[in-house]
Formats: C-alpha cells, sequence, structure tokens
C-alpha cells in the first residue's frame, strides 16, 4: 500500500494510513475510576459488536493473560452478554456511532437492573450509549467515511490494553513511536504480487492464528474489502477437520503461526489439500511470508496493519470499490428511539 492515487483515492486507505499517527499521540486520559473499580471487582466484560469488539477485546486479553495480571476478564456479543450475571463485574461496550443497537440495549437492561458499573467507549459526543453510561470515553480518531472500520479498531484495541496495563500500574508511552513506525511499515512494505493474485483469485479466504483477534478481525475485512468468502481458523483447527472442505482455490494466510507446526502445516494444506498458504510474522518462515517489525507485548498492530496491506492489494487489484458496499453497512443494526403514540 502506497501514497498513490489509485490507493489514496479511497477513503478507506486514507483512514488506514492515518493508524500511526493515532498510535504517536495516543494517551490515556480520566481512567482513574475505571482503573480502581477494575480492581475492586477483579473482574471486566468487554462488549460491542464487529470491529468494535474483536480485536479490541480479544488483543487486550491475550496480552493480560500472558502477563498475569490476576483480573478475569470475558468478551461477548452484547445480546449474549445480556443473558450473563454481570452484577460483580465492570462492563466496558465499544460503539463508534455510540448508537448500535445491541450495545445500547445491553446498557439499557443494566442501568435499570442497578448496575452501576457501565463504561462507554466511543468516536462521537453525546450518543445513546454515553447516555447509559457511567462515564464515556470519547477516542480521538474521528469520523470515518469508508464502511470497514480501520484506525478507531486500533485506537480501542490501544485504549483496552493501556487500560489494563494501567490496572497493573505499567504503561506502554515509551513504545508508541516504535510502534507507529513499525505500523507504517507493516502498510507499505511491498507485498509480493503471488500473494496479491492468489488473495485476489481464491474462492475462500482462510485467516489462521491465535484468538486474540488479528485472524478473526481479518477474516471479516475479507469479506469488506476483497468481498470474497472467508473462514477464522483458530490455532492449529486447519489440521483437525477443516482442510476436510478446503478447495484448490482457496488461500490460507497463517498469522504469526507456530514455529513447531510449519512443516506439519505444509503437509496438511499443501501437500495434502493443495492450497496456496502464505504467513505474516515477524520473522521468515517456510511460506511466502510478509514480515513485521516486532515491538514488545504489541506486534498484533503491526501484524494486523500488514493484513490491510494484502487485502487491500487484492481489492485494489479487482477494481473493487473500497468505501461502499451493496448491502454492509458502517453501522449495521441502528438503535432508534421509540416514540409514544
Amino acid at each position: 500500500m502506497k501514497n498513490e492515487k489509485k490507493y489514496t483515492k479511497f477513503a478507506l486507505v486514507r483512514e488506514m494510513m492515518e493508524s500511526p499517527d493515532i498510535i504517536r499521540r495516543f494517551k490515556l486520559k480520566d481512567t482513574e475510576n475505571a482503573v480502581e473499580q477494575i480492581k475492586q471487582t477483579g473482574k471486566v466484560l468487554f462488549s460491542g459488536e464487529g470491529s468494535s469488539r474483536m480485536f479490541p477485546s480479544k488483543n487486550a486479553i491475550a496480552w493480560a493473560m500472558k502477563e498475569g495480571i490476576g483480573v478475569e476478564l470475558v468478551t461477548e456479543g452484547s445480546y449474549q452478554a445480556g443473558e450473563y450475571d454481570l452484577r460483580d463485574f465492570v462492563v466496558f461496550a465499544a460503539s463508534n456511532s455510540g448508537r448500535t443497537k445491541e450495545t445500547v440495549s445491553l446498557f439499557d437492561k443494566l442501568r435499570k437492573a442497578g448496575h452501576k458499573r457501565l463504561f462507554g467507549l466511543t468516536a462521537n459526543q453525546n450518543t445513546k450509549l454515553q447516555e447509559l453510561s457511567n462515564q464515556t470515553f470519547v477516542i480521538s480518531c474521528g469520523k470515518e467515511d469508508a464502511f470497514a472500520a480501520s484506525k478507531s479498531c486500533i485506537e480501542q484495541a490501544l485504549f483496552y490494553q493501556s487500560l489494563l496495563a494501567q490496572v497493573q500500574g505499567k504503561s506502554f508511552s515509551d513504545k508508541l513511536n516504535a510502534l507507529a513506525d513499525a505500523f507504517e511499515d507493516a502498510l507499505t512494505v511491498s507485498v509480493d504480487p503471488a500473494i496479491t493474485k492468489a488473495v485476489a483469485g481464491a474462492e475462500t479466504v482462510y485467516l489462521a492464528g491465535r484468538n486474540d483477534g488479528v485472524a478473526e478481525e481479518l477474516s471479516v475485512k475479507v469479506n469488506e474489502i476483497v468481498r470474497k468468502k472467508s473462514g477464522f481458523l483458530e490455532g492449529t483447527s486447519y489440521m483437525h477437520g477443516a482442510q476436510e472442505v478446503m478447495k484448490t482455490n482457496d488461500v490460507v494466510i497463517l498469522i504469526d503461526p507456530y514455529k513447531s507446526e510449519l512443516e506439519k502445516t505444509k503437509e496438511v494444506l499443501i501437500e495434502e489439500a493443495g492450497l496456496k498458504v502464505f504467513a505474516v510474522a515477524a520473522e521468515e518462515t517456510i511460506f511466502p511470508t510478509v514480515k513485521v517489525k516486532a515491538v514488545d507485548g504489541l506486534t498484533n498492530y503491526p501484524l494486523m496493519a500488514a493484513g490491510w496491506n494484502i487485502l487491500v492489494e487484492a481489492g485494489i487489484s479487482l477494481s473493487i470499490n473500497l468505501d461502499e458496499a451493496e448491502r454492509a453497512r458502517k453501522v449495521g443494526n441502528v438503535f432508534m428511539d421509540q416514540k409514544a403514540p
């Protein structure tokens, strides 16, 4: 992805390219109450829908589990979360618009039940979610014109991860410049034309990786950017049955694959199933690899950026309008105030 007109004419690309500066200037503000509530309860649920939940929530949870911060962390979609007993949880809900129906409904239900630990994360002021929250944080990335979320997803993820770091008494502020540089490099690194051609020609693009939100979010971006069918294959699940239905014109992109399973992956996916397999990682693999720079505790962000890069290249090669879709909407399910007759 480069600063050429064929890329920058799309709002999606321009918004992706804003992400490094958003990372550089990122700061947590007024989070003392939220941090104290998390310390008191020791339980947090992150909710929301789509790109406002998958990477932001799961990235933060995976990092915190590795760090062993001692807080019970859960993420669910808003309707399923509304079926749980959340009395002892701090509840965070992310919605850029602040009017996502499922998310607003969850907070409305919890507020009516007397819940006092509701925190919203939005990109807009004076929203329905803000009205229902005990405190709302407004991210600084600004409005997105493309229907596919990009820069907001990155800032939401930084917010959640930095918040949990604060619970631990830590901060990422000294790493943000290095992270921004690594993110920009991943966005602009040249993608092997063979990868672009394979993704553009695939019937289904599978993203395989950890349950940390990166591969799962990218599988949605396949739908939104390349308009292809996709699948998220957690861990090594592609070796435990999924290969039975894969076709030779399908593609598998491995996100930071496990070193110990590279040869077995080659055997199962290439030699037996006849698929094209690529990788995105911080080091070279036995597969054609888009390499990113590692940043301690934060490498998931450049991994995401490299995935975006691949998909934008494929989408442009297919002459797709990256900013518009026929059926998908920026806010998939909008809350509407019910007016009395």
